[in-house]
């Protein structure tokens, strides 16, 4: 299945290092939550953080190594955020069949909500609204990018000769 000039694999191939400094920052939260730490430390390990970092970082990428258009760039959101979601929907359904604990599951985090309810908030809210912001905020990134310097990717320096 080809998105643009490039299907699913290369877009994943693309995106291996931000899905693991996703998955990275997931597991680092389990860990933090897991020596009790304050809150307010649980609050600067955050996976959705995280995500939107590596949307921003997703489209520098994709217009540094012309990788395709704004479609591409969607598709490497939407991938993001897919990912992002499912790591915390698994952290809280383990809590859920097993009764131990996570950061994910925890009241303070969850906003009280049954598991399931807290699931199905990740996967249309936290789903969709990723999604179409990151998407959003991807469209505006790649146009300014693309308008510096539509020649090879780099900034203009004013006053240099090409």
């Amino acid at each position: 299945m080809k998105i643009g000039d490039h299907g699913l694999r290369e877009h994943a191939q693309l995106l291996a290092p931000l899905f693991g400094f996703i998955a990275a920052v997931w597991a680092l939260r389990l860990v933090v939550y897991a020596l009790g730490a304050p809150p307010v430390v649980l609050h600067v390990v955050s996976v959705t953080v995280a995500g939107r970092l590596s949307v921003l970082l997703a489209v520098v990428m994709i217009h540094r190594r012309r990788f395709g258009s704004y479609t591409n760039m969607v598709v490497a959101v939407f991938l993001l955020i897919c990912w992002e979601e499912f790591l915390i929907i698994a952290a809280i359904l383990f809590t859920n069949f097993t009764g131990v604990q996570n950061v994910y599951s925890a009241s303070e985090f969850s906003g009280g909500e049954s598991p399931w309810a807290h699931v199905l908030g990740h996967l249309t809210i936290g789903l969709g609204s990723g999604a179409i912001f990151g998407a959003a905020m991807g469209t505006v990134l790649l146009w300014m990018l693309r308008k510096a310097d539509p020649q090879t990717g780099k900034a203009k320096v004013i006053g240099s000769r090409r």
